[in-house]
């Protein structure tokens, strides 16, 4: 993968076929210890201590459309290279929490890409899921959270166009509002 925003993505797609009622994503930049860290977490399924050990395996899947599964050794592989690492954590009937850890500075570490559009399309195509996403730059932070959305906007679905505007208008405000530009 090109960007670290299409690991999430495919991270946050497992989750979503793990029946995932609440999915979090959390971004941290942390300039002062050179760190970048990814955590995605959901109430899915969850998986057993065998299945956590073959979720890194890129031959192992729990797909019947095909028999590798890159998504997560691909974004293990590109944490660790950065000199940082991964984990997942896992319990059956509980849910899963995946932290990818990078060098911020490191030459191999991947551009973070367009995290605002990767969270707009997984809110808008899963409108029956619940999304909390936040981004941390150094002291900073902003926090969106669909249960809030849902609250105020009574029956009107996340995937109208005017909410679904105000969705991504809101992620572009809050995040330049939180980091001043700064290219991850």
């Amino acid at each position: 993968m090109t960007e670290i925003s299409l690991n999430v993505l495919d991270i946050a797609n497992n989750s979503i076929r793990a029946e995932a009622s609440l999915i979090e994503i959390i971004i941290q930049i942390q300039r002062d210890s050179d760190r970048l860290m990814i955590t995605i977490a959901d109430n899915g399924c969850g998986m057993t201590a065998e299945q956590i050990q073959q979720v890194e395996d890129p031959f192992f899947t729990t797909r019947t459309t095909r028999k590798v599964g890159l998504g997560v050794p691909f974004f293990k592989m590109a944490a660790e290279s950065t000199g940082g690492s991964f984990h997942i954590e896992s319990t059956l009937g509980v849910g899963t929490r995946v932290i990818a850890v990078f060098g911020l500075s490191h030459i191999d570490r991947m551009p973070l890409g367009d995290m605002n559009s990767t969270v707009h399309t997984l809110i808008t195509l899963n409108t029956q899921i619940d999304f909390l996403y936040r981004y941390c730059f150094d002291d900073k932070e902003f926090t969106l959270d669909t249960r809030e959305f849902r609250q105020i906007l009574n029956d009107v679905p996340l995937n109208s166009p005017e909410v679904s505007a105000y969705i991504k208008e809101y992620l572009q405000e809050n995040q330049y509002e939180t980091d001043g530009g700064y290219l991850v």
